[in-house]
């Protein structure tokens, strides 16, 4: 007996909706390995570029995975060897891994496993510790338009020849960059905000006579940031220094137990190479800065310009001492118009 027309018309109805999703998944399987592939291009040749930049990333055991809706690219340790410096620097860390949303492609986090390892100029060595990194990349066709770094309980120690170890640790860290929005486009201006929790640092600790754990907000502008399109390196710096880039500090708030400092100030690279600039500071509760009473400075100062130091420093915050201008010059530093009796600042390059 012939089937009925009608029944093979159900029937092909029947299992249309499993045809239609089988076409569906094959056509993104094939788009995936589409945007799979062109990832990889990226990175090769962003590789390329930096090669011919002096720096060398190495991505050991690279797979490229993350199937159905992400692209994850993983490496079993992720190391940078850069001759910019003059002598050869090496960093390297950890596993590592970029994750990227095939419905977000302007976005891009990433997660480091510490602890990271630097060699620097002049034998000097740098460890970094932490037991969560993550970091967020937001771009437009390829140009940075927002970064964020959080890392938790981060550790830092800096070894030199001849020299003490420094070390620093908190309990977390974060730093955001972005393109300033309302800044002239010559300016090149990128907001940059730094906050620290539960921070030591023992050198600090010595300098006001506390070893209370502390928090720091940071909020700064730097302008002619393009000169860093090729690295923080000496060229980047000069760079830099000659195209008049400043960092603007509009924020810097300390605070360690009792003791509070507020901050603005201007910074640059003078001829020689070194920091130069002014920091306008206020503070309370400290009694000491390098075992000198805080009470001392203000009062042997206010004598020094016949007592008209309250009247050059106006907008104090109340409750707050304000101190005369910190002024680094020619790699000196002064307070107001002495000079403190600190070793002169090396060039930075």
């Amino acid at each position: 007996m012939t089937e009925p027309a009608s029944s093979r018309s159900t029937r092909v109805w029947l299992y249309a909706p499993f045809v239609l999703l089988a076409l569906v998944a094959a056509g993104w399987t094939g788009f995936w390995f589409v945007v799979r592939a062109r990832v990889v291009d990226a990175v090769d040749t962003a590789l390329a570029k930096e090669a011919g930049l002096g720096r060398s990333w190495t991505c050991t055991d690279r797979s490229v995975t993350g199937f159905p809706f992400r692209v994850e690219l993983r490496c079993g340790t992720l190391a940078l060897a850069s001759a910019r410096w003059g002598e050869a620097v090496r960093v390297q860390t950890g596993p590592a891994v970029a994750v990227g949303q095939i419905y977000t492609p302007n976005l891009v986090i990433a997660q480091i496993t510490g602890p990271l390892q630097a060699t620097l100029p002049e034998g000097r060595k740098l460890d970094l510790g932490w037991t969560r990194l993550e970091a967020s990349l937001m771009h437009r066709s390829g140009d940075p338009e927002r970064l964020s770094l959080v890392l938790t309980a981060p550790t830092a120690s800096l070894t030199a020849p001849g020299l003490t170890p420094e070390t620093w640790r908190a309990t977390a860290l974060e730093a955001h960059l972005r393109r300033n929005p309302t800044r002239p486009a010559a300016d090149q201006a990128v907001d940059l905000a730094i906050a620290t929790k539960g921070s030591v640092l023992p050198a600090l600790d010595a300098l006001l006579g506390t070893s209370e754990p502390g928090d720091v907000d940071i909020q700064a502008t730097l302008t002619q940031t393009k000169a860093f399109r090729i690295g923080l390196n000496p060229d980047a710096l000069e760079a830099w220094r000659i195209s008049g880039g400043q960092i603007e500090l509009t924020r810097l708030v300390s605070v360690k137990g009792p003791a509070r400092i507020e901050a603005t100030g201007q910074f640059l690279i003078d001829q020689t190479h070194r920091p130069a600039g002014q920091l306008q500071a206020s503070l309370a509760g400290i009694r000491q800065i390098a075992g000198i009473p805080v009470g001392g400075i203000a009062a042997g100062l206010g004598g020094l310009l016949g007592g008209r130091l309250s009247a050059q420093l106006p907008g104090v915050a109340p409750g707050l001492t304000a101190l005369p201008p910190i002024v680094l010059r020619e790699g000196r530093a002064y307070l107001g118009p002495i000079r403190l009796p600190l070793q002169p600042l090396p060039a930075l390059y």
